[in-house]
């Protein structure tokens, strides 16, 4: 492989490793609905850790993907949206959450089995 063809790879599992995590991608879903504050996003973000969503929304961040505003309110508040980059992950991510939907129930199944069936073959040997 050439040096070129290694620093595409790079680039790639690079960007894609910061949007393709499961909180990104739960965080960047519930942004495209509009702006919200962190708190809300750690209402409806499920089992996130309040120290998991400040890591997750520091590195959106810093990607450019989300922009971070304090309001000016007593006590301050922060909101947090997604920028026109963090915009166009959507369509991408909407497909991909869809498609997690839609099989989530058949690959449950399918991992049971899977396990099952590797169980009873790793005894035998």
């Amino acid at each position: 492989m050439g040096r070129r063809a290694v620093e595409h790879d790079c680039a790639i599992r690079d960007v894609l490793g910061r949007v393709s995590d499961a909180w990104s991608v739960l965080i960047i879903t519930e942004l495209g609905k509009g702006p919200n504050r962190f708190n809300a996003l750690r209402r409806v973000v499920d089992g996130i850790s309040q120290r998991m969503l400040t890591v997750t929304l520091r590195n959106l961040e810093r990607d450019g993907i989300v922009s971070r505003k304090v309001l000016d309110l007593s006590p301050p508040q922060v909101e947090y949206a997604l920028t026109t980059r963090g915009c166009s992950l959507i369509g991408a991510l909407t497909h991909l959450t869809q498609w997690s939907e839609q099989n989530q129930t058949d690959i449950r199944s399918d991992r049971a089995t899977y396990d099952e069936k590797h169980k009873i073959d790793s005894s035998s040997e």
